[in-house]
């Protein structure tokens, strides 16, 4: 196993620890240093890109804070290798300073439309087949800046592949504790404050704003949910109404998505631009 590590530019010393543990363990890899990606995303697509996949069965991602299960990549390796998947990803016990811990589940059967708006869990729980990262690496090359553009690196790399017909695994048995902080970018989503967030954004255009444009570089206009939101009409926010339980998993959010369509349905056509 090969360990490949990306350091944002950052005021710290988190280069020089990285630097100092590569010098001691040779399965660690740095990446040349001194760029600022500012989030998750392009730096998970700066490691994508740069690293080359070609000589290894998996690829998985991971963040520099959570605790792996011991047998994470073991218990993932062996459902690609045997269940014939090209890619999983579980639920992960979400964990607080204060102790607190909450299971995020997000393993609900997959519905056919569900990865044009969520991801299909954290991240740090993706496992690919070489086949499947080197077609993600490709994909990533050829847009280029575009990527940019890209929300969160998870929900893309899903997205990309249910888009392209790999078949993926949702493990409902967690695979690691997930921290949660002050600094986390997305985290656990939970609570009303969340719920209040997330409808704002929507409603307001700017998350359908988002799905479009990741729908776009996917080339997944044809696609009827997205050709309704392209549409942005009352009568197609309607129409969307009756698709609500295809684009998510989870009931509450199918619920959520149902409702937040028939807000959109009343409140008229949104600013996407």
């Amino acid at each position: 196993m090969t360990i490949f590590v990306s350091v944002d530019l950052s005021f710290d010393n988190t280069y020089d620890l990285v630097k100092e543990l590569a010098l001691t363990h040779k399965n660690i890899k740095v990446l040349p240093y001194g760029e600022r990606f500012g989030g998750a995303a392009p730096n998970f697509f700066r490691l994508i890109k740069d690293v080359d996949f070609s000589t290894y069965d998996y690829v998985s991602l991971a963040d520099q804070d959570d605790i792996w299960n011991a047998d994470k990549l073991s218990n993932a390796c062996d459902v690609l290798k045997t269940e014939k998947y090209d890619a999983y990803s579980s639920n992960v016990m979400a964990f607080w300073e204060n102790g607190t811990q909450k299971l995020i589940n997000k393993s609900q059967p997959q519905v056919k439309y569900d990865s044009l708006f969520e991801s299909a869990g954290p991240g740090c729980t993706f496992v690919f087949s070489k086949e499947l990262a080197l077609h993600l690496q490709q994909k990533l090359h050829d847009i280029g800046e575009r990527s940019n553009d890209i929300l969160l690196h998870d929900w893309f790399a899903y997205s990309f592949s249910c888009t392209n017909g790999y078949k993926w695994f949702i493990d409902a048995i967690p695979s690691m504790a997930y921290r949660q902080h002050s600094g986390n970018q997305v985290g656990a989503n939970i609570g009303l404050k969340s719920i209040y967030t997330r409808a704002s954004l929507i409603v307001g255009g700017e998350g359908f704003k988002k799905v479009i444009s990741q729908a776009k570089i996917l080339k997944q206009e044809k696609l009827v949910p997205i050709q309704l939101l392209l549409n942005n009409t009352r009568f197609s926010f309607v129409k969307l109404v009756f698709y609500s339980f295809k684009c998510r998993r989870k009931l509450l959010d199918k619920l959520f998505f149902f409702t937040l369509c028939i807000i959109m349905a009343i409140k008229g056509p949104v600013k996407y631009e």
